[in-house]
């Protein structure tokens, strides 16, 4: 069977989105309002497509389902993980996202935890998190909406990344260009979206009951372990209950051990070559691709950074 899958993914028009996507990673795209790239995706009307090798024109939600000891016979029923690029040309509204628990009393869905690896050079800036002792003092500054008091704003700069597990209320900024990697669910309770109308005048749905209850004080530390290895340097970015998500950085020719059943690949800088029992791959910047578990070892050659993923 296949070992390498290279995908081409959906692009999602959005009111913030903006041309960076076009303009950076050079993907043909006709609208300058692009919010979303959903780069490795398994989910309905929005999954990827193989472009490469025998499996050529099929989705990624088919594959997974049809074709289950590519990923090493796990059987999660739908693809496990989801990997977006993300332009905010504006602030997007405050959301928390619900836990598996939550996800699936409600909305009969995942929970969604997912991390933020920044890629803008222009420094902007995220919320993340409640300046709040307790749930109960959260809720009541909500109520109140004391928004400046209660919301935490912290920098976001190139090469930064945060770890938002289910239940922290956020929000990307303007200005943040993010390469997002979260469990495979689109659900999303709105907060607050500070009093804006949409282009018919009127204020987006909130969701606030449902956001209270999803709401959880996290602890959460975003430490990082480098290791350098010849001409390759991984940073361990994540590990936790849902994917571990490691940095990558190669300089010339290194050689790998997979160590997951199967691994998530996103070129978020430079150009090189990716090789696989004698295959030869030309990779790139805005790159995403599938290592499945036929292969056992990779070779990276060239100047690249990738952001690598698996399911925990």
């Amino acid at each position: 069977m296949q070992k390498v899958l290279i995908l081409q993914g959906k692009f999602v028009d959005k009111l913030w989105g903006g041309s960076r996507l076009k303009d950076e990673f050079n993907y043909d795209i006709d609208s300058n309002s692009v919010g979303e790239y959903w780069a490795i995706s398994g989910m309905d009307k929005l999954s990827s497509v193989v472009i490469n090798g025998e499996l050529a024109g099929q989705s990624l939600k088919d594959i997974y389902k049809n074709n289950k000891e590519l990923f090493g016979g796990n059987n999660q029923g739908t693809f496990p993980l989801l990997v977006k690029i993300i332009d905010a040309t504006d602030d997007l509204s405050i959301q928390v996202h619900p836990d598996d628990e939550m996800g699936k009393k409600l909305e009969n869905s995942r929970g969604k935890t997912e991390c933020w690896y920044i890629l803008n050079d222009i420094p902007s800036s995220i919320i993340y998190g409640l300046n709040a002792n307790s749930k109960e003092e959260a809720v009541e500054k909500i109520k109140n909406k004391k928004w400046n008091e209660v919301l935490k704003e912290v920098p976001a700069k190139k090469g930064d990344f945060f770890f938002v597990p289910a239940g922290t209320v956020h929000a990307i900024k303007k200005g943040c260009l993010i390469l997002e990697i979260q469990q495979a669910s689109d659900v999303t309770y709105r907060l607050y979206d500070y009093d804006r109308p949409d282009k018919e005048g009127n204020l987006r749905k909130l969701h606030i009951e449902k956001s209270m209850q999803a709401i959880k004080l996290n602890d959460i530390k975003n430490e990082q372990e480098s290791e350098k290895n010849g001409n390759l340097t991984t940073t361990t970015l994540t590990s936790n209950d849902f994917f571990q998500v490691r940095k990558l950085e190669i300089n010339n020719h290194t050689e790998i051990n997979k160590n997951a059943d199967y691994l998530l690949e996103s070129v978020v800088d430079g150009v090189g070559v990716l090789r696989v029992d004698g295959e030869e791959y030309n990779i790139k910047k805005g790159d995403f691709f599938i290592l499945t578990n036929e292969v056992s070892t990779y070779e990276l050659d060239g100047e690249l950074t990738i952001i690598e993923s698996n399911i925990a």
